[in-house]
């Protein structure tokens, strides 16, 4: 479900009408999180680290409305729920696209996901379809090889997409703290750096379990 974005009386409007007409409108942040709590929660209650952070990013999605911002036919919609779609890999080293729906409870999230991922991994191709190719969804990858700075993504300029992307990348340990990178690429008609950065303060709060 979504409802229109009624862009007369947005505060936006000139930004997303000149960042809209861009062959790239995207652009890239990444920070560093601190998930030392995070790490901790999963390693006492034995829950999957990369789950519990697609969990959580998505949460902090659902909280963040830029973030369920889409472009709809030229028009801006505002989804009500969005979900993840991210890359699974398998033995052989490709990897598949998949679908898992957000819901408010955590193990019932990882309990669907633990399924998608048992299905890629018996599975061959890319895995494109209907489900990872909605709108009402957020990209996530996870790097987990290599302690980025940065992330691009291939784009296809024929095709006006407005689905932000999220990278976890590889954890370390610095300074008795674990660090994780993250990298958000978005639409810059859609927001700016300050909902980025709002995004990502919410997910470090939400992922290290602290008091909202």
């Amino acid at each position: 479900m979504f409802t229109q974005l009624n862009i007369e009386n947005w505060n936006r409007r000139e930004h997303f009408a000149f960042f809209n007409q861009f062959d790239e409108p995207f652009f890239g942040i990444t920070a560093e999180i601190d998930c030392t709590n995070a790490y901790q929660i999963c390693k006492n209650k034995s829950l999957p680290f990369s789950l519990y952070c697609h969990y959580q990013a998505i949460a902090a999605v659902n909280q963040t409305e830029e973030f369920r911002f889409r472009i709809r036919n030229g028009e801006i919609v505002i989804f009500d729920k969005i979900h993840v779609t991210t890359t699974i890999g398998r033995d052989d080293t490709t990897f598949s696209f998949s679908f898992i729906p957000f819901t408010q409870s955590l193990n019932e999230f990882i309990d669907l996901a633990k399924i998608e991922i048992e299905r890629i991994k018996s599975s061959s191709g890319l895995g494109a379809n209907e489900s990872t190719g909605r709108l009402d969804v957020i990209h996530f990858s996870t790097v987990p090889w290599i302690r980025f700075t940065g992330v691009t993504h291939p784009q296809n300029f024929h095709y006006k997409d407005s689905i932000p992307k999220i990278t976890f990348g590889k954890y370390f340990l610095r300074n008795e703290r674990m660090i994780m990178p993250v990298a958000v690429n978005v639409h810059h008609g859609l927001m700016d750096a300050f909902h980025v950065s709002r995004f990502l303060q919410l997910f470090e709060q939400l992922l290290n379990g602290e008091n909202i």
